[in-house]
């Protein structure tokens, strides 16, 4: 609504740029609302047939560490961020991976605060880096190899925080502990 005013004010808006931006947003929406309305049914087929439930027990009875489970859960989430966008990959992946991480024994807000990193972490990764594609979309006076060389250090922080995270947990639960 901001960016309308705004538009509105400086003059900058044509009728048939407003209904190409009403269009887009439609098509957006529609496109987000199909991934979770796929999502959610996905969701309910997988509690209908316990899987999640059946991998959870299964992975917890595995005799690796909980630390090496949730350094795989990580790389299939970003393998998958390089291929999906993030929305739909954490809609999928969630009710699968979220009883085996409690099962383990890791809290549950920690998990989803490393989940979205990382997931955001995989779709400005090369090869497929949907984000980067995104902001070469909007801007397309710059190269794209310009945008992922920026992307990259962006990525370098990213992943030093995930460590932090992954190291030392307190960091994602020290604000969500103070509201007990």
């Amino acid at each position: 609504m901001g960016t309308l005013i705004i538009a509105l004010l400086g003059r900058n808006l044509a009728w048939r740029s407003f209904l190409q931006s009403l269009n887009d947003t439609l098509r957006i929406s529609c496109m987000i609302m199909t991934i979770v309305a796929g999502a959610t049914v996905f969701g309910h087929f997988l509690a209908v047939t316990t899987i999640p439930t059946e991998v959870g027990t299964w992975v917890a009875g595995l005799s690796l560490p909980p630390a090496a489970i949730i350094g795989m859960i990580i790389c299939v989430y970003l393998f998958l961020g390089c291929l999906m966008d993030s929305l739909a990959m954490i809609m999928l992946t969630i009710p699968v991976f979220y009883p085996v991480v409690t099962t383990l024994g890791y809290d549950p807000i920690w998990f989803g605060v490393i989940i979205v990193l990382v997931a955001e972490i995989g779709v400005i990764t090369p090869p497929v880096g949907i984000n980067v594609y995104v902001v070469g979309g909007v801007a397309r006076d710059v190269p794209l190899h310009t945008i992922f060389q920026g992307a990259l250090h962006l990525l370098s922080a990213m992943v030093i925080l995930s460590l932090l995270l992954i190291m030392f947990p307190e960091i994602a639960l020290f604000l969500p502990g103070l509201m007990n």
